[in-house]
């Protein structure tokens, strides 16, 4: 079966994305397998539900940290934050 939620970006025209048909025994298509954006949106899925709902406007923030979080999920977050704090300082307005 086909996750509903990955035929927009198909249907959007993405084309580094399509429909793989679990129903017909695929589960990749060339060098493209979705283990990898199953595992980002269980990753996802475990830490947003912690909220138990939040501000739509909200999301997309929440969404980019998990992107960022799950990308370097074998690193020291605190080491590369400080890292990015010392290279960019923060700027108050």
């Amino acid at each position: 079966m086909v996750g509903e939620g990955y035929n927009g970006l198909v249907d959007f025209g993405h084309k580094k994305h399509f429909r793989v048909h679990h129903s017909k025994n695929e589960f990749a298509r060339g060098n493209a397998p979705i283990n990898g954006i199953e595992s980002f949106w269980g990753y996802t899925k475990t830490r947003l539900v912690k909220f138990k709902g939040m501000n739509k406007n909200m999301f997309n923030l929440h969404l980019k940290e998990c992107e960022f979080r799950f990308n370097n999920r074998k690193q020291n977050l605190y080491k590369i934050l400080l890292e990015m704090f010392r290279k960019e300082s923060l700027k108050l307005s």
